[in-house]
């Protein structure tokens, strides 16, 4: 890959930290500024929200000034900035805002390095190198777990939320440096996002991209420290460990599903399995959580590696778009699959202070479950 893909495979690393680094620093932030299992819930929300509604700007200005200036700009205000006030909050409304600021900085990086795959590389080949980017990018993931509890125990989580603000500003100094913007399209047709919207193929496939990201990213991302805390007594260390395992079952799945729309000829059918299988997976957690804490961390796990295929989704969609509206409609998926999960970050709070955990997981099955009826509709396609 070029050296500008690699870059922005590292810029997606930081992204990948920033949504799920939270449970690590479950009891030091109530520790230290009062921050609650609630407040926690708010801010991954507001990274996720924040996050969704910026694709429609990012789509705009991938297709209109160019992966190398989306990315850079927006990474080195936002991640920078965001967590740079991270690492001085001194109140619980504070790190929302951080959060929010940070998924300002983290939301094009992913669809830059995607709009140079669908512009540069062969289509065929998409789900696969959309793929690996995820994979590699997970390392971000593994990064948010028992490497941070390490970090924060070293050092404290100030002086480790400052350093990852370095590391931001850093990495986007090198997108503006190396990014190459692919050449302008001659003669193109004009396209909004209303000519994405109109495109019929997507609309059976946007429901399901709407909320099957958001177990995942939920359990992964918030609510795997309330869990293993209240049910199992971890601390910081053992709730790393547990991340840490569902961080590399993501990895794992993600290189698994890279491939395998080639090789079975389906990319529907992948997507089904998966949805399908996580809906059991969450329903035995919410109703018939295991007594022992390995066998827990074991389904989270499996959740995760039968939702880590966000890629074949993606691909799934992006068999639908026209070459001039890559941009707008892979950031509109990307949208409304970062956008659920904000939602339900939203929603399941307050369910769980009203009811605990049973109703948080039961939210994440009956979402799936509306999704992939509607998504049984929609039309294969692996060109």
């Amino acid at each position: 890959m070029r050296i500008d893909i690699i870059l922005l495979v590292l810029a997606y690393v930081l992204s990948q930290f920033f949504r799920s680094f939270l449970p690590v620093l479950t009891n030091v932030l109530n520790e230290d500024i009062g921050a609650k299992a609630a407040d926690l819930s708010l801010a991954a929300g507001m990274w996720f929200l924040i996050f969704a509604l910026f694709q429609i700007p990012v789509g705009w200005a991938l297709d209109k000034l160019g992966p190398r200036r989306t990315s850079g700009w927006l990474l080195l205000v936002g991640g920078g900035g965001g967590a740079l006030l991270f690492a001085l909050a001194q109140a619980p409304w504070q790190i929302v805002v951080a959060m929010g600021l940070i998924g300002v900085g983290c939301s094009p990086v992913l669809m830059a390095s995607y709009y140079i795959l669908a512009r540069v590389y062969p289509a065929a080949m998409f789900a696969t190198f959309a793929a690996f980017i995820i994979a590699f990018g997970q390392a971000g993931n593994l990064a948010g777990s028992l490497p941070l509890a390490l970090a924060v125990e070293a050092f404290g989580w100030r002086m480790s939320m400052g350093l990852l603000a370095v590391a931001s500003v850093v990495v986007a100094l090198l997108l503006l440096r190396t990014v190459q913007d692919p050449p302008a399209i001659v003669d193109a047709p004009k396209g909004s996002l209303l000519d994405v919207l109109k495109i019929r193929g997507l609309w059976l496939i946007l429901p399901l991209t709407l909320v099957n990201y958001a177990p995942a990213a939920g359990m992964r991302g918030l609510w795997a420290g309330p869990f293993f805390a209240e049910n199992y007594g971890a601390d910081a260390r053992l709730i790393g460990y547990a991340t840490l395992v569902m961080a590399v079952a993501m990895i794992v799945g993600t290189f698994a599903y890279g491939p395998l729309d080639r090789v079975l000829g389906t990319r529907k059918w992948l997507n089904v399995f998966g949805a399908v299988t996580s809906i059991g997976l969450v329903t035995t957690l919410a109703l018939m959580p295991p007594a022992g804490v390995w066998t827990a961390v074991i389904l989270f796990a499996l959740t995760g590696f039968v939702l880590s295929n966000y890629p074949m989704i993606m691909a799934h969609g992006r068999a639908f778009l026209p070459p001039h509206l890559v941009g707008r409609g892979v950031t509109l998926m990307n949208l409304f699959s970062i956008g659920g999960a904000g939602l339900a970050q939203m929603i399941t709070g307050p369910l769980y202070m009203g009811g605990g955990f049973v109703p948080v997981f039961m939210f994440y099955v009956i979402a799936q479950s509306i999704g992939l009826v509607i998504y049984l509709f929609a039309t294969d396609r692996t060109d």
